[in-house]
């Protein structure tokens, strides 16, 4: 690939932050870190990259809206939405927010920069023969509510009919992001 490539990383780690930004840069690319959506916004006013790189969960944050402002500045930016929890729900809602693709973490530049190349789908993906638990299924409904609260815990226990308390020892458990 060409030098001088532009990439955005929306991420509040800052240690995971610079570390991805320092793995871009000797690869070539001008990167520009955002914290937050707002700071992604601002970005975006004076600027256009052709890559970016998307943490789901930011802070109080979804990296959904900026799957939204990164396609609706340019539908041909590349942006790989990242996470450490994938669920089958906010996969969907990325892809159809305008991801090019979505990674689990720990994912590293080698992962991201293959999945800034993959522009079509593979049918040779294996499927998984192993049935989901009860717990994943539980876990799925958890973070679709979560995703459609925009990260609301009060508002996600209530529609899912559970105790706030419950609901934050859960995700004590297994944290979003």
């Amino acid at each position: 690939m060409a030098p001088d490539r532009s990439l955005v990383i929306v991420e509040d780690d800052t240690a995971f932050a610079r570390t991805l930004a320092r793995s871009f840069e000797k690869r070539g690319y001008h990167v520009h870190v955002c914290d937050s959506v707002q700071a992604l916004t601002d970005f975006l006013e004076r600027d256009t990259p052709e890559f970016a790189v998307v943490d789901l969960k930011l802070g109080t944050g979804s990296g959904l809206e900026c799957v939204k402002a990164l396609s609706a500045r340019d539908p041909s930016i590349r942006i790989v939405v990242l996470t450490g929890f994938a669920s089958i729900a906010t996969a969907v809602e990325a892809i159809k927010l305008g991801a090019s693709h979505y990674l689990a973490k720990p994912a590293n530049t080698d992962d991201i920069e293959a999945a800034f190349g993959r522009t079509e789908g593979d049918v040779d993906v294996p499927l998984s023969q192993r049935p989901t638990s009860i717990k994943n299924l539980e876990w799925e409904r958890i973070h679709e509510t979560l995703v459609d609260t925009d990260f609301n815990i009060s508002e996600t226990a209530r529609r899912l009919g559970m105790h706030r308390r419950t609901l934050a020892r859960k995700l004590e458990k297994r944290p979003v992001k």
